[in-house]
């Protein structure tokens, strides 16, 4: 099996500057998970008191569904606390859930970047397409075909496959307790909401940008991350892509610095909000250049869907 190059930090850095670009924080990993839900109780708020800004919401709320991801994608590698008790307790608990499953499958991504047993190849590997295969693929994730797959499609597929004579309801029956953890979650926070008085609020605040604006932006990322990125690159410098993002795609694309992903791949034990601070050395020593970048998230997209 073919690992992915590494690169070496005292390649780039002195001991005392790696240090502290390395460093994890007690407070700050878990500043950006409070903004996040400060940014979705507010969004959701406004939005409660004035439903004209429903769609702004969808938008807003969505995008920091992914911005959880994002924290719990620095929660696999160690990065939100130092403490590694409460870093899994908080990409566990407070970022959505699902991190023991992710950690070990994201770290294989990381240790093949690119190569054939990266299980992320998949992702990367139909790029590039037809501008119409683009946007059918938009179309089904703003209208909540692709959550709905996500969701539910190994229970559809189940019952599809079920034999002669088989249950329905123990196949029901096992697909509730597969996702216990989400019905239970869901239903007590719907159930809150309409005990308030507010009983769309559950599924137009949180389901509703969890099955649009999120699956859109989660597609944006990963294309943006490693589509067009040469397969077995030997290059640790071009195993993944930084891509600019200014404020409003910062705000509503790429939230807690995920656009910095090349740096992320050459050094993935950093923490988020350090990126930039990393960016910038690696641009004062003229490292950059040899990087993989795009200069926006519509350039990538136009790189990636202009064949015929």
């Amino acid at each position: 099996m073919a690992v992915a190059a590494r690169v070496n930090p005292r390649d780039y850095f002195e001991p005392q500057e790696w240090a502290g670009l390395s460093a994890r924080s007690n407070w700050k990993g878990l500043a950006l998970v409070a903004h996040c839900w400060a940014v979705i109780l507010a969004a959701g708020a406004v939005a409660i008191i004035w439903p004209v800004t429903i769609p702004l919401a969808v938008v807003i709320i969505g995008a920091r569904q992914l911005g959880l991801a994002i924290l719990t994608h620095d929660a696999a590698h160690g990065a939100l606390h130092p403490n590694l008790a409460v870093n899994d307790f908080v990409g566990e608990w407070l970022c959505g859930g699902g991190l023991g499953r992710y950690r070990p499958y994201h770290l294989q991504h990381h240790k093949y970047a690119q190569q054939a047993e990266d299980p992320d190849l998949v992702l990367s590997a139909p790029f590039p397409i037809t501008r119409a295969s683009l946007r059918r693929k938009i179309v089904r994730d703003l209208t909540g075909q692709t959550w709905f797959k996500q969701r539910f499609g190994p229970f559809v597929s189940r019952l599809e496959a079920r034999k002669p004579g088989e249950s329905v309801f123990a196949i029901v029956g096992a697909e509730v307790h597969r996702q216990r953890r989400w019905l239970i979650g869901n239903g007590l926070a719907a159930g809150a909401l309409a005990a308030a008085g507010y009983w769309w609020a559950w599924p137009v605040l949180w389901l509703l940008p969890r099955a649009t604006w999120f699956q859109v932006v989660t597609r944006l990322r990963n294309i943006a991350e490693h589509a067009l990125v040469a397969k077995d690159e030997p290059d640790p410098l071009r195993h993944a892509r930084t891509t600019h993002a200014n404020l409003i795609e910062r705000a509503l694309v790429a939230p807690y610095y995920v656009n910095y992903h090349c740096e992320h791949h050459m050094f993935m034990h950093v923490p988020c909000w350090n990126l930039p601070r990393l960016r910038r050395s690696l641009e004062r020593d003229r490292v950059t250049p040899r990087m993989e970048g795009a200069r926006g998230y519509l350039t990538v997209l136009d790189s990636i869907s202009q064949a015929a």
